[in-house]
């Protein structure tokens, strides 16, 4: 399929062939017959995308501190091939979309097919929508004015956060396309409007739908707003505005009443002056985007609605209310639209964005029934009797960032890379030479070629696609953690045994320059492990802290740890116990320290902490034994002591990934012994999901 794409790395906008996405559980496959361009947001992206790296850079202060950190930590080179490969991540464009239900997934009882419905889809042929962020269309409304629903939701959270009254005097600042939305939905609201705008064609359009237009080239718009509410002020201002300048939020702060409310929609400059907010005691608030559950991953993508009595208005039933304003004629946009253009001639619209005097501009489909195609061949490529060839499922940032990377001269045969929207996915294929790009793991499975199925996906989906893999007869590398449940693993086990497939998990600190090192200086003596990971505050809505999905940090990030002790010690776990930081600890496992014991004797403290300092190393690990003592410092340095003929190791960051890799090509071409024993992986596995059990019951948990 056709989809519109953004570079960041090159500033160009692309109509890109995809695979199209497939339905799943909770979404509505739709195809696209209608989408509308965002102007103002669209315009935005695309110019960000066509500037300079220091001009990217001025614009994203916060961002450079972060790169700055990053270097300090890991380096000047592994920070710049970061960023270099976050800018190269292809961006998908738009948000307003028009089409027809051709499959709804598992828990999908509202949609048919064949329905007409409105969401928050981007510029693609085929779009796969949770159910959530969905709407049906009126009989009465068409495609083109449906395709104003999204945008008009923007508008509309903008009000009903002012939640004006019948008869007040409200500010629209900035008619651009969701200014003139709002406008109109203020009138229908009883409310007297004031339109401020620069551009006389927006100005004209609002006065005929009884707005009051004010173009500040012409005069004052504080004494303008004053001289039409008898000197009182607005009782609130909505600015849809896009601009850097602070001057907005000061004349919006000027022309209100005393206790007036202002509401930002658009993205403005924000000095603010404590003088002219204090002396009216206003309220200023900014909307976030559609309404309740906007960003609320229960809501957006698992299709748990909030109750109406106690959220009336959700971001689902705002699009709803859009249409029914369409339908109602309450809402008129016919008129705003600019242009109906075939998406064939994009660029059209995109080519002069910068300088477009557009309001409206429509994206026109083809509204043929096609099938969509799930996987393209980006090259001709015949694998026929060759071994090591390679399909990876998941297209994140593990995947593109550090897998792709050190997959590289490993001599794999790659074929497929298998992502849920199937844009990142292709675009990775691309870059590293995969022949394939799919949204179909399924094709993926049954293609006799595929020897090694590499799977990156999120947590929770590690343990059944691993099987699934087993049971299509493939070799399987999972990135950690193979399971986040003990049920999950004992399936994998099952399925494992009776494939005789290698299931390898990436614990790739093993494989590091270091760690072998100090393996091979240790040899076999019973040994205590200390292991430090400075890991660093994720935000508490990320997924990988949801127990159901991501299976929480400890399951999913310091089983490296537990992995590494045991490789060094060359023994198993055979009991966990874990504390946590705070007064409830069962609900900071961020903060923990687990306690190993291991069947030779040897003990391991793993200390793994989100609340240090950016500017000290990330990992560190001392190991004492036989009155020796080794001390590694975040994969770069490694120091001996009491050691015969060794007292430091000093590389780049080298945390085994490449290593990792180039042994597991090696293997799946030649055969051989599993890299790492996967009595050894079960038994990490176990300890890791054993440590949640010990911090809830309090106690050491054997295995």
């Amino acid at each position: 399929m056709k989809q519109i794409i953004q570079s960041f790395n090159t500033g160009q906008t692309i109509l890109e062939e995809v695979p199209a996405p497939q339905v799943g559980k909770g979404l509505v496959l739709i195809q696209t017959t209608r989408s509308l361009v965002s102007l103002g947001t669209e315009r935005m992206l695309v110019e960000f995308g066509k500037s300079n790296l220091i001009s990217k850079a001025r614009q994203q202060p916060d961002k450079v501190k972060q790169v700055l950190d990053k270097i300090k930590t890991e380096g000047l080179l592994p920070t710049l091939e970061a960023v270099f490969n976050k800018l190269g991540e292809p961006l998908p464009l738009g948000y307003c979309n028009v089409g027809k239900v051709i499959a709804v997934g598992e828990g999908v009882s509202e949609f048919k097919v064949g329905d007409r419905v409105a969401s928050n889809g981007q510029h693609a042929e085929f779009v796969a929508i949770p159910k959530n962020l969905v709407a049906h269309i009126p009989d009465n409304v068409s495609d083109e004015q449906a395709a104003f629903t999204v945008i008009g939701s923007i508008g509309l959270q903008g009000i009903r956060l002012l939640n004006p009254t019948l008869g007040e005097t409200i500010v629209v600042t900035g008619l651009g396309l969701i200014g003139l939305l709002t406008a109109q939905l203020l009138v229908a609201n009883g409310c007297i409007v004031i339109g401020v705008d620069i551009d006389e064609t927006k100005l004209a359009l609002a006065k005929k739908w009884g707005i009051i237009p004010f173009n500040p080239k012409n005069g004052d718009v504080v004494k303008f707003v004053e001289e039409n509410t008898n000197g009182v002020g607005a009782d609130g201002v909505i600015i849809t505005a896009s601009a850097k300048s602070d001057e907005i939020i000061s004349q919006a702060a000027k022309m209100s009443r005393k206790r007036g409310s202002i509401i930002l929609v658009g993205v403005i400059g924000l000095n603010l002056s404590r003088a002219e907010f204090y002396e009216k005691e206003l309220s200023f608030q900014v909307s976030c985007s559609y309404g309740p559950g906007r960003y609320d991953e229960n809501y957006e993508n698992r299709g748990n609605d909030y109750p109406l009595p106690f959220v009336r208005w959700t971001e689902k039933r705002n699009f709803a209310a859009v249409l029914n304003a369409i339908s109602a004629g309450n809402l008129k946009v016919d008129e705003m639209i600019t242009e109906v253009i075939p998406l064939d001639d994009y660029l059209k619209i995109y080519g002069e964005i910068g300088s477009s005097k557009s309001i409206a501009s429509i994206l026109k489909y083809n509204e043929l029934e096609v099938h969509p195609n799930n996987t393209i061949q980006l090259k001709e490529a015949n694998y026929s009797g060759n071994k090591g060839v390679i399909a990876i499922v998941g297209a994140g940032n593990f995947t593109k960032m550090t897998m792709l990377p050190a997959l590289k001269g490993t001599g794999a045969y790659n074929k497929y890379i298998a992502s849920k929207g199937g844009v990142t996915g292709t675009a990775m294929a691309k870059k590293y030479g995969f022949s394939h790009s799919t949204t179909n793991v399924d094709e993926v499975l049954k293609d006799d070629e595929v020897d090694l199925v590499l799977i990156t996906t999120r947590h929770n989906l590690h343990a059944s696609m691993t099987i699934k893999a087993l049971q299509a007869n493939k070799h399987v590398f999972v990135e950690k953690p193979l399971a986040i449940k003990k049920e999950e693993l004992e399936l994998v086990i099952e399925a494992q045994q009776k494939s005789g497939k290698t299931v390898m998990v990436g614990f790739n600190r093993r494989f590091s320059p270091h760690a072998e090192k100090m393996k091979s200086l240790l040899g076999s003596a019973q040994m205590n492990v200390i292991a430090t990971m400075n890991a660093g505050n994720i935000p508490a809505n990320v997924w990988v802290h949801d127990m159901q999905v991501g299976g929480g940090r400890i399951i999913g990030e310091a089983c490296h740890f537990i992995d590494l002790i045991t490789y060094l010690t060359g023994s198993k776990v055979k009991a966990v116990c874990m504390n946590a930081m705070g007064i409830n600890p069962e609900e900071n496992t961020d903060n923990a320290t687990i306690l190993l014991q291991y069947e030779n004797g040897s003990t391991g403290v793993i200390n793994y902490f989100s609340n240090g300092s950016k500017s000290y190393s990330k990992e560190r690990v001392e190991v004492y034994s036989q009155d020796r003592t080794l001390v590694m410092d975040n994969f770069r340095k490694t120091e001996g002591f009491g050691f015969k003929g060794f007292s430091k190791l000093k590389t780049k960051l080298d945390k085994g990934h490449k290593n990792q890799f180039d042994k597991l090509i090696s293997q799946t071409k030649n055969g051989g012994t599993a890299l790492i024993p996967f009595e050894e992986i079960v038994n990490t596995s176990k300890a890791s999901i054993a440590a949640i059990e010990s911090l809830k019951n309090k106690q050491w948990i054997e295995l």
